[in-house]
């Protein structure tokens, strides 16, 4: 009868203990050091259109004010 009495307690335990755990798992998951990047902007671009990054190209033109309103009609 003793548990019954203490449930909240017991939940609250559980739950905190449940939430250090993953915090801990979350911390230890990701990389303790930042990679320093020494290369220019152009070159990284190159560095990442090289790879197998896929590249959109969009060319049309933007809307006039009237064009809009005649789309939003």
């Amino acid at each position: 009868m003793n548990i019954a009495k203490n449930m909240e307690a017991i939940f609250l335990a559980a739950a905190t203990l449940a939430g250090a755990t993953l915090v801990t798992t979350a911390v230890a998951a990701t990389p303790a050091t930042k990679q320093i990047v020494t290369t220019a902007p152009a070159a990284q671009a190159a560095q990442a259109a090289a790879g197998n990054m896929q590249v959109i190209v969009i060319s049309a033109k933007r809307l006039s004010a009237a064009e809009k309103a005649a789309l939003a009609n």
